[in-house]
């Protein structure tokens, strides 16, 4: 059996860069996916942080229904991530109400549970579509989830990290000495999912995710040479130490100043593995996508091999970012998009990049 793993496509995206939208990007995904028996989109399909969801819906279509087409008469596995939570929402508000008991690792929904998944898949007619959260067992020995979670323990000041730090203080979630589990996960970032999806139903500017573009901001000229070297010197040696050392007193912590590419992969790295180790999550592979870098490339190790002999897989994203590419070719960066991540019967996970220069220059 050949399983299909794609992540983070964020279908709807206001800037543009979510770029299987775009007709040469799409067939190349379309082909990627033709010759599985099992596809999993492992979160964060939709964009709803930025556009109405009617509007997103309608944008994503096209996409829907070529996924359609290449995964007709198979199961098509939906694990939503933090973009798209509103996917699983009301199918998690349903079951609180029904108590049926704390949320499991590898729960499994009817996809009609809810009116936006239901309109996911009535776009996938002939496709067997199916809600997976927070995660899946997709063999013995291979667990799959969005990643999100990780952002509780993230150490880099982004703005969702810090809120999630507040909110999960505010509801006493994930205390020091408990016992964390998904549902603590849920009642420190779930609010804020709620809150940016409500805010763009009634108004479509981007409001919500600006302190997210912010942090790319920042990220961008702290790391970036030339002119704009002095800027980056100004904003890493006094603004973000600064305003760091403020969250970090204030108990919302700890972060850490250092927002380099190498520490944001380290960062994220380290707060996944601590989420595989706080949910007794047992398995030789954990795949998990979120944080849009796809690893390990070749020769990487540190930090993709946890205690134990678990090793962690990211499966990328469909994301066209231009801060985190910097202009290098695909094959030495690890941000760049179009990567699907097969699993077979025997072995480990391993990714391929099924869209090059060619397909983005050519897309339109």
């Amino acid at each position: 059996m050949l399983t299909a793993i794609v992540s983070d496509l964020h279908l709807g995206a206001a800037s543009g860069a979510d770029v299987a939208r775009r007709p040469t990007v799409l067939a190349k995904l379309a082909e990627a996916l033709a010759d599985a028996d099992r596809v999993v989109v492992l979160g964060d399909l939709l964009e709803m942080r930025e556009r109405p969801a009617s509007d997103v819906l309608d944008l994503a279509r096209p996409v829907l229904e070529t996924i359609g087409e290449a995964s007709a008469g198979k199961q098509l596995v939906l694990v939503p991530g933090n973009h798209d939570h509103e996917l699983v929402s009301p199918a998690l508000d349903a079951a609180r109400l029904e108590r049926r008991g704390p949320l499991a690792l590898e729960a499994t929904f009817d996809a009609s549970s809810g009116e936006l998944s239901r309109r996911v898949a009535a776009a996938m007619p002939r496709t067997e579509v199916v809600l997976a959260y927070p995660g899946i067992r997709l063999r013995d020995d291979v667990f799959a989830t969005h990643g999100h979670y990780l952002d509780v323990h993230l150490t880099v000041p982004r703005l969702e990290c810090v809120l999630a730090s507040a909110v999960a203080r505010i509801a006493g979630a994930l205390r020091e000495g408990g016992t964390p589990t998904p549902d603590g996960y849920e009642a420190a970032l779930a609010p804020l999912y709620a809150f940016a999806y409500s805010v763009v139903q009634q108004a479509p500017a981007r409001a919500v995710t600006r302190g997210g573009n912010a942090s790319r901001a920042i990220w961008s000229r702290a790391n970036s040479g030339g002119r704009a070297s002095l800027t980056g010197m100004a904003l890493g040696r006094i603004a973000i130490p600064g305003a760091v050392a403020a969250v970090n007193a204030l108990g919302l912590g700890p972060f850490r100043a250092d927002i380099s590419g190498l520490e944001l992969r380290r960062a994220g790295l380290r707060a996944m593995a601590r989420v595989v180790q706080e949910l007794g999550i047992e398995s030789d592979h954990v795949l998990f996508g979120h944080t849009h870098r796809a690893g390990p490339l070749p020769g990487e190790v540190e930090g993709w091999h946890l205690p134990g002999g678990a090793r962690l897989h990211n499966t990328g994203s469909w994301v066209y970012e231009d801060v985190f590419l910097g202009g290098t070719r695909p094959s030495e960066n690890p941000y760049w998009p179009g990567c699907v991540t097969f699993l077979r019967d025997e072995g480990a996970p391993f990714t391929e990049r099924v869209v090059s220069e060619f397909e983005l220059s050519t897309a339109g």
